[in-house]
């Protein structure tokens, strides 16, 4: 079926919007001059260049206060999802980036010089399929023959993908539209599709701003995981890689901070963002932080891939624990057990 001329325009522009952000994140100040004769680093001489999503980690940083007293510059990046984030951190416009559970497979399939290097697990009640409040659909195995939108490459890609094998459908048996977030919700709410696949803060937004009603959730179906990757170039390099260490404890301890501060996390997550207080408190309600070994995301990451392939959303058969690097586990699993 022919793309409606609405999706075409939105396609055009995100394509287009996707460019100028990857442009922008390039082109970063050095940081050679920040490495010492004896091997030690001046932070204060460091740019570290972040990868950000709406709501992500600047936000988390700053309402733990742990951006207070940074040594380093911090140059934030905002991204709409996680595949152009990571489109930026493998080309070596980003030294840094936080996104969801699936980008990296699509990243890694696409062979980009990638790598996962802090790795937490939360709720997977966020990530949900929702569908106007007045749809008639009621299950997943009703979505057959139904437009959904995803962003392709995103954590919401594989929960549709998991929950249409588990009613007993595939990506062939649907409509899949891919767009980003927010093209998807003036999708949703024009009336272009059936259904949205998406992650908070987004399944929050829906609800409050398109009366969405959420249809299945990833609780107890996908892992929940959020990872941290970095690319080769910028672990290659001694002064990164020292400001990269330290920004991982920082994350770590607001991790576990916003799981004891929710109010005031969901406060400064609305400021920083412009959604709404009732937006992000929902969304908030429905998340925990747990850092983990970066080595114990693994194996569920496999099942992932391996479920990409049988659909032929990926590839090729590829051995996943390369990719996932323990170099920074002691001191981010340190900081995160010091804030518990």
């Amino acid at each position: 079926m022919k793309t409606p001329t609405f999706l075409s325009r939105s396609l055009v522009a995100l394509t287009a919007a996707g460019l100028l952000t990857t442009l922008t994140a390039c082109g970063g100040p050095s940081n050679a001059d920040a490495v010492g004769a004896d091997g030690s680093v001046d932070l204060s001489k460091v740019s570290l260049v972040v990868g950000d999503q709406k709501g992500g980690s600047q936000a988390l940083l700053k309402a733990a206060g742990e951006l207070d007293d940074v040594p380093y510059d911090i140059s934030w990046k905002p991204f709409t999802s996680g595949p152009p984030l990571l489109d930026a951190v493998g080309s070596g416009a980003v030294d840094i980036g936080g996104v969801g559970n699936t980008p990296p497979l699509f990243a890694i399939d696409q062979g980009k010089k990638v790598k996962v290097i802090h790795a937490a697990k939360q709720s997977a009640e966020g990530d949900a399929i929702v569908v106007p409040g007045d749809s008639p659909l009621e299950s997943v195995a009703a979505l057959k023959g139904k437009k959904v939108a995803v962003a392709k490459g995103s954590s919401a890609n594989y929960n549709l993908l998991a929950q249409l094998d588990q009613a007993g459908l595939s990506f062939a048996d649907i409509e899949p539209v891919y767009l980003q977030p927010t093209e998807a919700l003036a999708a949703f709410k024009g009336g272009h599709i059936d259904a949205w696949a998406i992650w908070d803060p987004f399944t929050s937004q829906a609800e409050h701003l398109a009366d969405a009603r959420v249809l299945a959730t990833g609780k107890e179906l996908v892992n929940g995981l959020v990872f941290q990757l970095s690319s080769d170039e910028a672990l290659g390099d001694e002064a990164t890689e020292a400001a990269i260490k330290d920004y991982l404890q920082r994350l770590s301890r607001a991790q576990i901070w916003t799981n004891n501060h929710k109010s005031e996390w969901a406060t400064t997550w609305a400021a920083e963002t412009g959604l709404d207080p009732a937006v992000t408190a929902k969304a908030i309600e429905r998340r925990n932080f747990e850092p983990i070994p970066v080595g114990s995301a693994v194996e569920s990451e496999q099942v992932m891939w391996d479920a990409f392939v049988e659909q032929k959303q990926l590839t090729a058969k590829v051995d996943l624990a390369s990719f996932f690097v323990d170099t920074f586990d002691s001191v981010s699993l340190a900081a995160a057990k010091e804030a518990s």
